[in-house]
């Protein structure tokens, strides 16, 4: 198939547009949001094309990827004809809801009958209220990482984006808990500020804005764990990364994490001190994260491989091309 997708989610996009299919990435000359193109820092297959606005209404596209609701108006002026009508169309919903009486929270699509939604965990299809709309849930794979885990570093490994205008929604606020434990190395997008605003010297905090996925992985490899506080997103692929690089994980015990990251993986709590003291008996115990690190990668393997994720979505695509 023909699929039309924006460049928005880095992660979830690379496992995507490893399927058979050829994709067709809208590129705007500011690469804006809506234009991205291709990634940067990421490794994605040459069946992956740059495609400009003015050149799609002479593209053959038999599939669109929705991931704003603001791309729907784009698609039909885009392409010249209807979604859900005259091409399908599957919003992918990647979040939590953000806005609203949560857990009474309206979809913006609620109550269409021109397209599905496919959410990425179970959690956001239980918290997200669709109305009559068709759902789904298509669970997340990845990459498998070439990055193997050592532990030699005694640091704790964070990945976050935009860590300081999130806050508490990233659990950024309980970062120094840990910074007193071992020192942190918080990798990301925008994250650049983050000592200023915590206030954290650097012997303690250190930041690395937007490396390539492959070094950033080969560097988190490198800490002793992983330090996942994310109160209220969606599941995160850098966790799963991690895991399935061999990497022990202390995680806040909530949304989709909880059925994420088994017992033999980490340590799942959402008690603050419990994952403080999982930190500071990783960082003292090295042959404790090892072994947990090896539950980790067999949990990640089991259930967030890339075959299994591109099987589900064939599926799914071929049902709404033929539908």
């Amino acid at each position: 198939m023909n699929i039309l997708l924006w460049h928005v989610h880095g992660s979830w996009t690379t496992a995507f547009v490893h399927g058979k299919h050829r994709y067709l990435v809208p590129v705007t000359p500011d690469r804006g949001p809506y234009g991205l193109g291709r990634a940067r820092t990421y490794q994605w297959p040459d069946t992956v094309d740059e495609v400009s606005p003015e050149a799609l209404a002479d593209t053959d596209v038999d599939l669109v990827i929705l991931q704003r609701p603001e791309e729907i108006d784009l698609a039909e002026r885009w392409l010249g004809r209807r979604i859900g009508r005259d091409v399908p169309a599957i919003f992918v919903e990647h979040n939590t809801p953000k806005e609203g009486n949560v857990p009474n929270s309206r979809h913006p699509l609620a109550d269409r009958d021109d397209l599905l939604i496919a959410h990425v965990t179970h959690f956001n299809a239980l918290f997200w209220d669709t109305g009559t709309t068709r759902t789904t849930v298509v669970e997340h794979g990845i990459v498998a990482p070439t990055a193997t885990y050592t532990g030699e570093l005694p640091r704790l490994a964070v990945v976050v984006n935009e860590p300081v205008r999130r806050w508490r929604v990233t659990g950024t606020d309980l970062l120094p808990l840990f910074a007193e434990i071992a020192p942190l190395d918080v990798f990301g997008m925008g994250v650049a500020g983050l000592p200023d605003r915590l206030g954290l010297p650097a012997d303690r905090l250190a930041v690395y804005d937007d490396l390539p996925q492959s070094r950033m992985q080969a560097e988190i490899a490198r800490r002793r764990a992983y330090l996942h506080l994310c109160r209220w997103t969606s599941l995160g692929l850098s966790l799963i990364e991690a895991m399935a690089m061999g990497m022990p994980v202390v995680v806040l015990a909530a949304t989709e994490a909880v059925a994420a990251v088994p017992p033999e993986a980490g340590v799942l709590a959402t008690r603050v001190e419990t994952l403080t003291g999982a930190a500071r008996r990783l960082i003292a115990e090295p042959g404790d994260a090892h072994r947990l690190g090896v539950g980790a990668r067999e949990a990640a393997q089991a259930r967030y491989g890339l075959d299994r994720f591109l099987a589900d979505w064939d599926r799914l695509l071929e049902e709404e091309v033929c539908a």
